[in-house]
C-alpha cells in the first residue's frame, strides 16, 4: 500500500510545475496546460486524503473539478481559436483585444 504521503509529493511537483508554467510561458495553450496540471494536482490531493480518510467526499468533488476543467478547456480553446483568426498569434501578451 502506498503512504498518503507520496501522493502528496506527486501532487505538490505537478502543482510546482504548473505554477511555473503559468508564470514562465507566453503561449497562452502551455498556460492552459499548466492549469490544467495544477487542477490534476487539485485532483490527487483531494482523492488521496479521501482515501486516506475513507470516504468519498473528496473523490466526488474530484469529478466536479475534472467536469469544470473540460468546460474550462473547452470555453478555453474557443476564445483562443477565436483569437487565432482575428489576430494570427497565440501569444499572451498580443491579447490586448480583449479589453475594452
Amino acid at each position: 500500500m502506498i503512504p498518503t504521503s507520496h501522493y502528496l509529493f506527486l501532487s505538490l511537483a505537478l502543482f510546482i510545475i504548473g505554477v511555473i508554467g503559468v508564470l514562465t510561458r507566453r503561449n497562452v495553450i502551455i498556460i492552459l496546460m499548466s492549469i490544467e496540471l495544477i487542477l490534476n494536482a487539485v485532483n490527487i490531493n483531494l482523492v488521496a486524503f479521501s482515501r486516506h480518510l475513507g470516504q468519498v467526499d473528496g473523490q466526488i468533488f474530484a469529478i466536479f473539478v475534472i467536469t469544470d476543467a473540460a468546460a474550462e478547456a473547452a470555453v478555453g480553446l474557443g476564445i483562443i481559436i477565436a483569437f487565432f483568426r482575428n489576430r494570427e498569434t497565440v501569444l499572451a501578451d498580443e491579447m490586448d483585444i480583449l479589453k475594452w
